[in-house]
């Protein structure tokens, strides 16, 4: 550690063996800034890439004393049209995973109110409540197959904030396994927009599976483009991207990858 702070290179590029291995390291640094961060402010993803994450958060919490208590979260996202007691809303989910099983205060868990009457105004509160928490310490991010980060969807501005987002036809059928039909995906969410993401002092991004290996190098090793809203985290200062091998596989550049990680100078490591 240097400057009393952790330092790493823009997009980091870690390679685990595999998904649980992966998702041990992310617990790792979000542990690390609960624990060291006098108010942490954790942004929060939902889906299945972080659920390992949240499992082995629970863990420490039960079996090494993590404490929450101090910490405030703000959810990336959640649908449009959904109540949060419902079993397919993302407040349902985090309940879930994580805040029902650690010491949160919940009046400091924060996610967009899908049943809110002026989303606008809406929208420019929840960014509002992300400055006055003193901004985001660290944001989970997973990625999509198409490359979106949150909701963002291609051609999404990559300077975009909190607001109404129309899904893909591709995102709503990647996400009809979780509800009983295609039509009962919500056509809408809110979502956290790309610069709002980018404003976050560290970016941890998730991707686990051979599904994911395409758009995990055009997201790192390609241009950067809104058509791939994740290639955007090159230009962030601080982000670490943690991926399985399968995820890895399409990466020209994963051997030099792998020597790096395996270099990093001791202050550089969790």
């Amino acid at each position: 550690m240097a400057g009393g702070q952790v330092q790493r290179p823009s997009m980091e590029i870690i390679i685990k063996p595999d998904y649980e291995a992966m998702s041990r390291e992310a617990a790792l640094i979000v542990g690390r800034v609960i624990r060291e961060g006098p108010r942490p402010v954790i942004g929060l993803a939902t889906g299945s890439t972080p659920e390992g994450m949240y499992h082995e958060l629970v863990r420490q919490h039960r079996d090494e004393g993590l404490d929450f208590s101090r910490a405030t979260t703000f959810n990336l996202d959640e649908y449009v049209g959904l109540a949060p007691d419902h079993p397919q809303s993302y407040h349902h989910y985090m309940r879930h995973h994580l805040f029902d099983h650690v010491n949160l205060n919940r009046d400091r868990t924060h996610l967009p109110d899908g049943l809110s009457e002026d989303i606008p105004a809406h929208c420019r509160a929840y960014e509002q409540a992300i400055v006055e928490a003193g901004g985001i310490d660290v944001q989970v991010l997973g990625i999509g197959s198409d490359g979106h980060i949150g909701f963002n969807e291609p051609s999404s501005s990559l300077g975009s904030r909190t607001r109404i987002k129309t899904l893909t036809q591709e995102t709503i059928a990647a996400n009809a396994r979780f509800f009983a039909t295609s039509e009962q995906v919500p056509r809408h969410v809110i979502t956290m927009g790309v610069g709002t993401i980018m404003d976050s002092r560290f970016c941890l991004v998730l991707a686990s599976g051979g599904a994911k290996a395409d758009i995990v190098a055009r997201a790192v090793e390609g241009p950067v483009t809104s058509m791939v809203p994740a290639s955007a985290l090159q230009f962030h200062p601080r982000c670490s991207l943690i991926i399985d091998e399968a995820a890895a596989a399409k990466l020209e550049r994963a051997a030099y990858y792998r020597w790096i990680y395996d270099h990093k100078p001791d202050w550089q490591r969790v």
